[in-house]
């Protein structure tokens, strides 16, 4: 006899397959169960403005934004030099992570139900921050705001730009599936 192995679905993932899809099927009218938009990835960037006067501010930024996303980010290098901001060619400026398949929908479970609520004065985020191809961009401006984070064991309070891909051709779709998944926007 073989051992079946049950594999991990997130929350978020059983709901977009079972609630959010249909809803979009009959909201749009579409023909083709795969015209149905998902979303594709999250992209995760953090930029350390203080990394021209200490490089090590680049360090401490990967460890938060690694305990975030569960995933070793990339360390992003500057292009070119710009003299007016002290920054030199190929100098560490942030680190950026992209989320796919499980821990995408992790994190956006997360984003949603516990970060976002944390925030001071926190009353929704922007409904017009889509960029006119399906895709939303935000930014919060503490890292402090993730249950993952030791607020006494971080060496500054650090912003971070979030970017979901989505494969909606328009923004009204990608609003719709978003609100599926219960992202609180405002307007």
């Amino acid at each position: 006899m073989a051992k079946t192995e049950e594999k991990y679905i997130p929350r978020l993932r059983e709901h977009y397959e079972t609630v959010v899809k249909k809803a979009l099927v009959e909201e749009f009218k579409y023909d083709n169960p795969m015209m149905v938009p998902k979303i594709e990835k999250i992209v995760i960037n953090m930029g350390v403005g203080e990394a021209t006067a200490e490089g090590k501010r680049v360090d401490s930024a990967v460890q938060d934004m690694t305990l975030i996303t569960g995933q070793k980010p990339v360390v992003t290098h500057a292009r070119k030099a710009i003299a007016n901001f002290k920054v030199r060619e190929n100098m560490r400026l942030g680190c950026k992570v992209t989320l796919r398949r499980e821990h995408m929908y992790e994190f956006l479970d997360r984003l949603i139900n516990i970060a976002l609520p944390r925030v001071r004065d926190f009353r929704g985020v922007p409904g017009n921050s889509f960029d006119g191809s399906g895709n939303y961009s935000m930014g919060l401006k503490e890292q402090i705001v993730f249950p993952e984070i030791d607020y006494d064991k971080i060496d500054q309070v650090r912003g971070m730009d979030i970017t979901i891909v989505t494969t909606a051709r328009t923004d009204e779709e990608a609003k719709a599936l978003l609100k599926g998944f219960a992202m609180p926007f405002v307007n």
